[in-house]
């Protein structure tokens, strides 16, 4: 049987079978990682898996999980960060709306435009 080596940075080097990791690759290789769960101090130990982890995990026997990241996640975004205030202007927005699809229909809410007097 296969064994990996392992380490724990509180207990050092661990052995583990390769039913005792996991390991996941990614769409995205910088968010590839292999878990375990340590056999000293039970812990669950995450690290990044580069292209030759994964090889080397792999050819010791360890199943590979594939991970899509979903493209929104990687899309740049321009502008100010939202904040609490955006979010209470939209949530006060909303409960004045009669519907989310008659909202959506009409053009949605914009910083411009002043919450519903129902709102208020």
């Amino acid at each position: 049987m296969t064994t990996i080596k392992a380490s724990c940075p509180s207990c050092g080097d661990v052995e583990l079978t390769p039913q005792q990791v996991r390991l996941v690759v990614c769409s995205a290789p910088a968010w590839s990682y292999y878990a375990f769960t340590c056999t000293c101090c039970h812990e669950e130990i995450r690290k990044p898996a580069g292209k030759d982890i994964v090889a080397l995990l792999v050819s010791g026997g360890v199943v590979a999980e594939s991970w899509e990241v979903p493209a929104e996640a990687l899309e740049e975004h321009d502008g100010p960060t939202l904040n609490y205030d955006d979010v209470l202007d939209f949530a006060l927005w909303l409960a004045g709306a009669g519907t989310v699809a008659a909202a959506a229909a009409a053009g949605g809410p914009l910083h411009h435009r002043p919450a519903p007097e129902s709102a208020l």
